[in-house]
């Protein structure tokens, strides 16, 4: 199964967020969304999660 990665340093922020998160593609969203929520004033609701899951992308090894 390919790790997904979500990386805040890819959207502009307010606050130069650099979190990155890896690991399952629920595992991520979830962590994301939640982290959206709790530090860029998001609402953690269905729609974010969706949002963030099409901004998943895949992690790259041996790069």
């Amino acid at each position: 199964m390919t790790r997904k990665v979500a990386d805040c340093r890819n959207y502009p922020s307010e606050t130069n967020c650099t979190l990155t998160i890896s690991g399952e593609e629920d595992e991520v969203v979830r962590a994301a969304s939640e982290h959206a929520a709790s530090v860029h004033g998001h609402e953690n609701n269905p729609a974010l999660r969706e949002q963030v899951r099409d901004m998943l992308e895949d992690e790259k090894v041996g790069v």
